[in-house]
């Protein structure tokens, strides 16, 4: 039977393209040479972009592209129709998962797939894209792209039983179980945090890289997302304590947050000979500069890796302009301000306050 498919993200990225020219639905049907009921199926997910012709949807966008849209939306694309594919495959399909056929088994997700991926479950506006354009319509309107109450606990079930089924694989499943696992803590339902914590391995595999270190970060994060940081603190006291844990951590973030281009079928790129050497240094830690908010849960992390980066590129600090110096220079101040951060996360702020000192 053919797999119905689901083009929600797709269509609200299109509608906040068409709303940041901006154009009506009547406006854009025009220019686009459709109907209104096209471009309002299209928006809805009724009629879905992903089932265009790829040209078809290629020229509509480069379309609204000349009509002045923001052009990140445009980049944006690819994420959407690639979070669409992953809804409709755990929507349709069956109970049993065949961790070796899943799409997330051969496919390292980055920062930007997870927020299209989250967005019609969460309803978090991706950090890719730009503010929220200011709608037209009067009337309430879709914030984010909609899922039903049932879809959405449709596919939070899929996920749990990837992960579960994941488990039971062993290795050949270490890549897919850990982003299900990842995804699965967005799902706001009220046993999520006791399930991640059930399906918690009790010990890491050893301090060096394995095919389940990736695994136990994720999972790690995911529980300080749901109010438990104790296994992400013991995480990064054992499994980031040797230049090989260190190097697996930045390679990832380097790929998490689209620094790293090449696309990766598996977790093991974030042992490459090279190390650290190759990676955008200042690209890193501008990104990470902004994740060092005293609301994120993943703070110990966070800071570690701002830490461990600068310990392992100490030249970093001295190329960066002064505007992200600055930055980080006051989001260290407020952290330490902080009654509540941690003993060894403080002490890790101080030593890149103490660089910081150093800098003209």
């Amino acid at each position: 039977m053919p797999r119905r498919a689901i083009g929600v993200v797709t269509g609200h990225l299109f509608k906040a393209m068409r709303e940041s020219v901006p154009l009506t639905q009547e406006q854009a049907a025009a220019a686009l040479g459709v109907d209104k009921a096209t471009v309002q199926g299209w928006e809805s997910g009724r009629r879905p972009l992903t089932s265009t012709r790829a040209g078809t949807l290629r020229a509509a966008t480069r379309t609204l592209l000349a009509l002045g849209a923001e052009p990140r939306y445009l980049s944006f694309l690819g994420e959407s129709l690639d979070a669409d594919g992953l809804i409709s495959y755990a929507l349709e399909s069956p109970t049993e998962v065949m961790p070796a056929a899943h799409p997330l088994s051969h496919w390292v997700m980055t920062r930007d797939l997870s927020h299209a991926l989250t967005w019609p479950l969460t309803g978090e506006w991706p950090t890719a894209l730009p503010a929220r354009p200011t709608p037209r319509a009067r009337g309430p309107v879709a914030a984010a792209p909609v899922l039903s109450a049932s879809e959405r606990t449709a596919f939070f079930t899929h996920m749990r039983r990837a992960a579960e089924q994941a488990s039971e694989a062993g290795v050949t499943g270490a890549l897919l179980r850990r982003q299900a696992l990842y995804i699965c803590a967005h799902d706001s339902a009220p046993d999520t945090g006791a399930w991640l914590a059930h399906i918690r391995r009790s010990t890491l595999h050893g301090d060096r890289w394995t095919p389940y270190w990736a695994d136990a970060r994720s999972l790690a994060t995911s529980l300080a997302r749901h109010g438990d940081p104790d296994p992400l603190r013991r995480f990064i006291e054992r499994a980031l304590s040797t230049e090989e844990g260190e190097t697996a951590n930045l390679r990832y973030w380097a790929y998490w947050l689209g620094l790293d281009r090449t696309l990766r079928t598996s977790d093991t790129f974030m042992t490459a000979p090279e190390g650290v050497n190759d990676l955008d240094g200042v690209g890193l830690l501008r990104n990470l500069t902004a994740r060092l908010g005293p609301h994120l849960r993943a703070i110990d992390l966070n800071v570690h890796t701002v830490w461990a980066l600068l310990k392992a590129r100490p030249g970093v600090l001295h190329a960066a302009d002064r505007e992200l110096t600055g930055r980080l220079r006051t989001a260290v101040t407020r952290l330490l301000d902080e009654p509540d951060t941690h003993g060894t996360t403080r002490r890790k702020l101080e030593s890149v306050q103490y660089g910081l000192s150093l800098q003209p």
